[in-house]
């Protein structure tokens, strides 16, 4: 089974990315066919300054690296290293009907966050299709709210494959009866992983760069310590139980304090809780949760906690980055080789593609 996915390189990578997604990217080179993209083309809908946006594209390769995807696994590669991307970029555009990106979540959702309707951030979807179809992968880890661009893609390869492939059916994709052919591009699936959990930013909306609640994986350290020992808190006094959330975090309407609706909702009323839960092994959870049941330790004592486990769970992760950043030769190897591995596949399938469309 071949695996795809990417990472926008529009900032910096935190704790809600890994335990949200690279976690089990660096799981499935172990188990499938994995390719792994830093999309620095989509990160341009965000970031407009070049030299940050190669840093920050650096940077998250250096991030998939030093969290433990090995490239002799899995195939690490730079977006748009691959020229191909762009050339189906465009031939997905003319099947992709407009009323689709109109009704697109993730747009609707950014312009009314007040971002600059411009092609770029309308057409997301179209691009996206293309890095997916390019690679025809079976599969893409996705949150929920990226369901629908999935769906968008199976739709247009259809769309496609009705097009140009003589005795294709839908029914029957991948052409197994008599008299049918098989589509040119695959269809994929969206992967769902239901044991993923939403990781709450330091306010206790969902951790997200758009929020500015992150703790970042390769922060300054001073920087590091002082968002952890800001994590949103009541006033419950130190002698007392501290409040519990449910046995999930549950997304609610309800906006920070301090917040505009529509801003993002809360999904976690006790973050720091919820992120020890997160970060602690499942034995030290139980006496963490113990003791702030019983009452007894204020809360800078649990955010110190935090701060200890972030070092135990990513400090090795910390050092490598770093010997990473002192040995750029090294990452460029790397990313040429996986962008190498990356154009074989992406060649084989526009050969085929040009062909069928009447181009040469």
């Amino acid at each position: 089974m071949r695996i795809l996915s990417g990472v926008q390189s529009s900032g910096k990578l935190h704790i809600g990315n890994y335990y949200g997604a690279i976690r089990q990217f660096v799981q499935f080179q172990d188990t499938a066919d994995a390719y792994y993209f830093i999309a620095n083309y989509h990160s341009l809908n965000e970031v407009r300054e070049p030299k940050r946006a190669l840093e920050l594209t650096r940077e998250a390769a250096m991030a998939y690296l030093a969290l433990g995807l090995d490239p002799k696994k899995a195939v690490l590669f730079r977006q748009s290293d691959v020229k191909e991307v762009l050339e189906l970029n465009w031939l997905l555009g003319v099947v992709a009907p407009v009323a689709h990106l109109e009704r697109a979540h993730s747009y609707k959702d950014k312009v009314a966050q007040g971002k600059s309707p411009d092609f770029g951030l309308f057409a997301y979807p179209v691009l996206m299709a293309a890095d997916i179809l390019l690679y025809s992968a079976d599969a893409v880890p996705v949150g929920k709210d990226q369901i629908q661009h999935i769906e968008f893609a199976r739709d247009w390869a259809v769309k496609f494959n009705m097009q140009y492939v003589p005795g294709y059916d839908p029914a029957d994709p991948d052409g197994k009866e008599k008299g049918h052919a098989p589509g040119i591009l695959k269809l994929p699936s969206a992967y769902i992983q239901s044991s993923t959990q939403t990781v709450p930013g330091i306010d206790g909306r969902k951790m997200s760069k758009s929020y500015g609640n992150t703790i970042d994986l390769f922060g300054d350290e001073k920087e590091l310590k002082k968002r952890i020992m800001s994590i949103k808190t009541d006033s419950t006094p130190v002698e007392a139980p501290k409040p519990v959330p449910g046995a999930e975090a549950k997304e609610t309407s309800e906006a920070p304090e301090g917040t505009q609706p529509g801003e993002g909702a809360l999904v976690s009323k006790v973050p720091l809780y919820d992120l020890l839960k997160v970060m602690l092994p499942e034995a030290d959870f139980r006496d963490v949760d113990a003791s702030w049941r019983a009452g007894g330790k204020g809360y800078g004592d649990y955010k110190k906690r935090l701060l200890e486990a972030f070092h135990a769970t990513f400090g090795p992760a910390r050092q490598r980055y770093a010997e990473l950043s002192a040995d750029p030769g090294e990452l460029e190897r790397i990313l040429h080789d996986g962008a190498n591995r990356a154009r074989e596949e992406a060649s084989r399938l526009m050969e085929k593609v040009r062909r069928a469309v009447g181009i040469p």
